[in-house]
C-alpha cells in the first residue's frame, strides 16, 4: 500500500506563488514516475506534470514556463513550485504516483486526498 499526502494549497493574489509538496509513505513499495493533477469545478481533471524517476519532466502547455515540478527520491516526494499564478490555475490539485508493490505483480496508481489553490484576482 501507497498514501500520497498534500500539502501547500492556500489562497494567492495573481502574480503570486506557492510551492506544493507531496509525500508518500508505506511499505514494500517503489515509486516511477511522479505527478499532479488539478481538476477545476465543472472540468474533467488534467495532468499539470509528470516527472520519471530519472528526473525528465513534461508539462502542460498552459503553465510551461511558470511552474516547476521536481523531486527527492530519497525522501519519496515531489514538489511543484508555482509561480506567475493566474485565476485560471484555481483548482484542487492532486498528487500521483506509479508505483510498484513488492508483493504483487505490475505498476499501480496511487492519489493523493487533494489540496486546494485559490487564485484570487
Amino acid at each position: 500500500q501507497v498514501q500520497l499526502v498534500e500539502s501547500g494549497g492556500g489562497l494567492v493574489q495573481a502574480g503570486g506563488s506557492l510551492r506544493l509538496s507531496c509525500a508518500a509513505s508505506g511499505s514494500a513499495f517503489s515509486i516511477n514516475a511522479m505527478g499532479w493533477y488539478r481538476q477545476a469545478p465543472g472540468k474533467q481533471r488534467e495532468l499539470v506534470a509528470v516527472i520519471s524517476s530519472g528526473g525528465s519532466t513534461n508539462y502542460a502547455d498552459s503553465v510551461k514556463g511558470r511552474f516547476t515540478i521536481s523531486r527527492d527520491n530519497a525522501k519519496n516526494a515531489v514538489y511543484l513550485q508555482m509561480n506567475s499564478l493566474k485565476p485560471e490555475d484555481t483548482a484542487v490539485y492532486y498528487c500521483n504516483a506509479n508505483a510498484k508493490l513488492l508483493y504483487l505483480p505490475g505498476e499501480y496508481d496511487w492519489w493523493g486526498q487533494g489540496t486546494q489553490v485559490t487564485v484570487s484576482s
